[in-house]
């Protein structure tokens, strides 16, 4: 069989595991065919800052022969891109900024690593907010990305270039990071399926880092079986990261069509507040009744500090990255101004000439934050309820198997919308900042589209290490529906 571009969007990963296993197609054919939908479709996207096509026809190839010699495995040959925070080796990883514009990292991300050991196959590298820093693509240093459903939106952020690939049916998977909400928003926006993991079950080793306590990688798919195979792949202990949980992570595909009778569904209160647009909360009601036809009990519950969440996101992650951000200076790697007359001034120049206005925001704030004098007064009262957040949580969990909430207020706003005020911008966020502060797991999936056609995210929370639970509950509600078999109407 030779696959051609119009059949890529019909390929999911565990469809093309069992194409390739059976001989019904090539990795080549199949990256050939993404490459020419990226060249088609990649100008008026902008998903990508690097499109790796040498690279990926050139493993591609080799997974071909490895499937030749006995090779097997659910990505050998898969194409697949990453989000430019990830490092590559010898490649670019620029976080979409300009003071790396030139790095090429000596060494893989661990997660890289991992999915490079299972055979799958680099496209390139995607877009984002740079440091991962903002919620809408906008921030890159580069170019933005729009929604592939309305190219005058939006594709979410930090991760937008990622979620947008995969929503443009460029790619059948991606990975992400995910800070406070940064897989799971632009996820939501975008249409597909966005996994945060546990933080600590997948390996920060090789992330550029934005705020460390936060941060995690993850990944991106059409499907959640397709994410339960891209987090097999990725997830596990790495003594490389002082912060990976010393666990052997499960078969996650494994709950994958358990049925959810008897399960307990949360419904915080906070989560369904005049803020969200009328058209997500009756999708999001609508996705829980769906699951409670299938047996599972509703349990309406309260996570009381959830309005806190924001004001404490914005001084942990800012604190932690005004110091992660304080290595570039210039002296070791990355962007240099040209011909200054001393160290101090080189420093100045260097971050001023390199840092984008938003980066520069948040490192101003978390500076200030960690300032004598303010310390005591924000930053270590924000750790404080960050504390009182996780034991909502602890609280929950004690009732209740999953929550379910909005992924995010408003589906996909448009370009430009939001830049001018920041806050407004912020609070795009606002329910998906306190799974990263309490380190639990999380789920965008779809769950409905707006009268204007622009994709709802239905959004699961679980216990730490939960994933399982998540994703039996995420694909019983999938395989009910047919939201994740919509795809946006860019022709060729």
């Amino acid at each position: 069989m030779t696959i051609n571009d119009a059949d890529v969007p019909a390929l999911t990963i565990a469809r093309i595991e069992r194409q390739l296993a059976g001989g019904e197609l090539t990795s080549l054919e199949l990256t050939r065919a993404c490459l020419a939908r990226v060249e088609a479709i990649e100008p008026r996207v902008g998903a990508f800052l690097t499109v790796l096509a040498d690279d990926a026809l050139t493993q591609a190839d080799a997974a071909d022969a490895a499937r030749g010699d006995g090779a097997r495995g659910p990505l050998l040959g898969v194409p697949l891109a990453l989000k430019d925070n990830l490092c590559t080796t010898g490649r670019p990883t620029t976080c979409a900024s300009k003071i790396l514009a030139d790095f090429r990292p000596p060494y893989d991300a661990t997660a890289v690593a991992r999915l490079r050991r299972a055979g799958a196959v680099f496209l390139g590298k995607t877009n984002l907010d740079e440091f991962a820093m903002g919620s809408s693509c906008e921030n890159s240093g580069f170019h933005p990305t729009a929604n592939p459903w309305d190219l005058a939106r939006v594709p979410g952020g930090s991760s937008g270039g990622s979620a947008a690939a995969v929503a443009a049916e460029m790619c059948p998977g991606a990975l992400g990071s995910d800070t406070g909400g940064s897989i799971r928003q632009p996820a939501a926006l975008c249409g597909v399926v966005g996994l945060k993991p546990t933080y600590g079950l997948v390996s920060r080793y090789g992330l550029v880092a934005f705020a460390s306590s936060l941060d995690q990688i993850g990944p991106f798919a059409r499907t959640v079986e397709d994410a339960a195979i891209l987090l097999e792949a990725i997830a596990g202990h790495d003594p490389l990261d002082s912060t990976s949980a010393p666990i052997e992570p499960p078969a996650f595909r494994r709950s994958l069509g358990r049925p959810v009778a008897g399960l307990r569904i949360g419904l915080p209160k906070e989560y369904f507040i005049p803020g969200v647009v009328p058209e997500v909360e009756s999708a999001v009601r609508a996705a829980v009744e769906a699951l409670a036809a299938q047996g599972a009990e509703v349990i309406e519950l309260s996570l009381p500090h959830t309005d806190y969440a924001t004001a404490v996101y914005y001084l942990c992650a800012t604190a932690e990255a005004s110091s992660n951000l304080a290595r570039y200076d210039g002296a070791q790697y990355g962007y240099r101004t040209p011909a200054t007359r001393n160290i101090i001034e080189m420093f100045t120049r260097t971050r001023t000439e390199g840092f984008g206005a938003e980066v520069k925001r948040r490192i101003m704030l978390g500076t200030y934050a960690l300032s004598a004098g303010f310390y005591d007064a924000y930053y270590l009262k924000a750790l404080k309820v960050r504390t009182l957040v996780r034991r909502d949580f602890e609280r929950a969990f004690e009732q209740v198997d999953v929550i379910a909430t909005p992924t995010s207020p408003t589906p996909a706003f448009k370009a430009g919308e939001k830049t001018a005020d920041p806050l407004q911008m912020y609070l795009s966020d606002i329910f998906t900042i306190s799974a990263n502060l309490a380190g639990l797991p999380g789920i965008s999936l779809p769950c409905g589209f707006t009268a204007a056609g622009l994709p709802i995210g239905l959004q699961l929370i679980a216990p730490a290490f939960g994933e399982e639970r998540m994703l039996q509950v995420a694909h019983a509600y999938e395989q009910s529906q047919e939201w994740w078999k919509r795809t946006p109407a860019l022709a060729l």
